[in-house]
């Protein structure tokens, strides 16, 4: 009896979990992908294929949206999870083939429907982030339209789903499914700013280069750039090589934006899987770019956590990652694996992001599959967005005078008001102040922070409301969400580098290299004469990497490896107090 039992209920798991299809390519979608795609033009996927006539503005998922919308079908626990959650700040749309078996399944977690709809249609798979639409704006501000791409998966039925939920919503949806703007890109491998700036791993230019798989025009990076610009308005894409141990090279899997100038980003111990890869491309960012903002991009570490021990180098190891979350509303999703990995983590949330409810969701069984729960979600932006954009205020040194906050604000019907709260105590609650249009061309409003004593933390927000009524907090979750900034006593905030001058050349990364590579120079003052190369094994210098001054402090610099041969190598660094030198192999 015990024999026969065990077999029922493996039959059973087999049958539950026939279609549940992984985010990587199947064996049998591999060998069926010519002709799906060779077919791809005769299917009519929206109404629109050419670009909206004005570029529009592709929303941040830190923004307010109406609806978050998941597919139903494999890791129901983890879906009704999500349900659960989300459903207290927006809108939750379910594609399903039986609402009534979803609705019966919610009330067995204790979970009902209010708040969320059903939309009855055929599909694939779970991974909605990435055949999912993109929130886009015309005007900054204006209409709401949808974006698809063409999906990298050969899954007719998850092809259809952006437009199940255009007509749900009442929304415009374009495609680039049709030459010369087609395009083949995945949801999970791009994060946006809002404000023009894109960030994708090198997947993009694989999947449209000469020769690929899916029968697109082939594209050069400065003709998938301009499709993104006239779609999307991304006008600045940050293209970073892909990782060695992650198959399916989505950047969500180990790094988001947070908010305009914070990149969250997964870490792993020194030397371990992914991690020299990682580290190069953001230290890449850090040399090469500025945020929107013109403010060096800020980094926020957090761990990716092992499997069993283990990362994803072992070739057994699931491929971890607290990265993978999403923004809903107030609320922000976040997946985890063990109690001793996962308090940390969410701590490390709680404090990038003051305020908002942050909330940990079981993973275990859906990361197997290389995905959690950014992969399985996309959010639709609302349709009359009540837009702040702020600099965060830095830490003041020199405490000479006030503190000018300026925001740009903006909503169809135009700003009626917006006014500033701060303070200096929590405890005690938030002093407030109008804020005044300053510059109608940017729609700029500002108001100044009276001067503080030396030692302060100051902690603030801004609420804007629209001619139409509508109010909104910037942080969202405000007034339990607010930026700070501290008063420096600057007796001792100016710190001593020491008299001794020291030059190093530090640890090469990644080393095996075959991407972007970062060789770090720390120096404890200008160097005015220096030369950094790249010299084979013969003694020949085959590259010059830098020559001229050593700033005082970090210094980054870069060489791509793949454009020399495989081989040993080292980089020699010359400078007028004598000459360091390291190993490096290019593999």
């Amino acid at each position: 009896m015990k024999t026969f039992t065990t077999i029922f209920f493996a039959l059973l798991f087999l049958s539950l979990n026939a279609q549940v299809l992984p985010k990587w390519l199947t064996d049998e979608e591999r060998r069926n992908m010519e002709e799906y795609y060779s077919n791809l033009g005769e299917r009519e996927f929206s109404e629109f294929t050419a670009p909206p006539s004005s570029p529009p503005r592709t929303m941040a998922e830190w923004e307010e949206i109406q609806a978050l919308v998941i597919t139903w079908t494999s890791y129901p626990a983890t879906l009704a999870e999500i349900v659960k959650y989300a459903k207290e700040e927006t809108e939750v749309i379910i594609i399903c083939s039986s609402p009534t078996s979803v609705t019966n399944y919610l009330a067995n977690q204790g979970i009902d429907t209010e708040n969320v709809t059903f939309i009855v249609e055929d599909f694939d798979s779970v991974w909605m982030r990435d055949y999912g639409a993109n929130s886009v704006y015309a005007g900054d501000v204006d209409s709401l339209m949808l974006v698809e791409w063409i999906y990298n998966r050969p899954r007719p039925d998850d092809d259809v789903i952006p437009t199940a939920v255009a007509q749900e919503l009442d929304l415009p949806l374009y495609s680039t499914t049709a030459a010369p703007t087609d395009l083949v890109h995945t949801g999970g491998n791009f994060t946006a700013d809002g404000l023009g700036t894109g960030f994708s791993s090198e997947l993009i230019l694989e999947e449209n280069e000469p020769g690929n798989p899916y029968g697109v025009t082939t594209k050069s990076e400065a003709q998938i750039d301009q499709i993104m610009y006239d779609f999307m308005g991304i006008e600045r894409y940050i293209k970073m090589p892909t990782l060695p141990y992650d198959g399916i090279h989505h950047i969500d899997m180990h790094m988001r934006l947070i908010d305009e100038e914070t990149i969250l980003v997964g870490e792993y111990p020194e030397g371990v899987a992914d991690g020299p890869q990682i580290e190069a491309n953001i230290q890449y960012i850090q040399a090469n770019f500025m945020s929107a903002f013109g403010t060096p991009y800020k980094i926020v570490r957090i761990q990716m956590p092992p499997d069993g021990g283990n990362y994803p180098d072992v070739w057994w190891a699931d491929y971890r990652t607290y990265t993978n979350s999403v923004f809903v509303n107030k609320t922000v999703l976040v997946p985890v694996y063990e109690p001793q990995y996962d308090e940390p983590a969410l701590e490390i949330y709680r404090e990038a992001l003051p305020g908002y409810n942050v909330v940990g969701i079981d993973c275990n069984n859906i990361i197997q599959a290389s995905g959690a729960l950014h992969c399985i979600t996309r959010a639709v932006g609302v349709n009359d967005p009540l837009w702040i954009v702020h600099d965060p205020l830095e830490d003041v040194i020199e405490n000479t005078g006030d503190y000018t906050v300026n925001a740009d604000i903006k909503h169809r019907d135009g700003i009626a008001n917006a006014t500033l709260f701060y303070t200096t105590d929590l405890g005690v609650g938030y002093q407030s102040m109008p804020m005044a249009l300053t510059n109608a061309a940017t729609d700029t409003w500002s108001a100044d922070i009276p001067n503080q004593l030396e030692g302060s933390t100051i902690f603030y927000y801004i609420n804007g409301v629209a001619n139409n009524g509508k109010t909104i907090n910037r942080p969202m979750p405000a007034p339990e969400g607010y930026w700070d900034f501290k008063i420096l006593d600057n007796a001792t905030s100016i710190s001593n580098p020491g008299n001794a001058p020291d030059i190093e050349l530090m640890e090469i990364f990644p080393n095996p290299a075959g991407a972007i590579t970062c060789i770090p120079i720390q120096s404890s003052q200008w160097i005015k004469n220096a030369e950094l190369s790249l010299i084979d094994v013969h003694g020949r210098r085959v590259k010059s990497i830098h020559s001229g001054e050593i700033k005082q402090g970090d210094n980054k610099f870069f060489i791509f490896a793949n454009e020399f041969p495989a081989g040993a190598y080292f980089v020699r660094l010359q400078h007028n107090a004598g000459s360091t030198t390291r190993r490096l192999i290019i593999k």
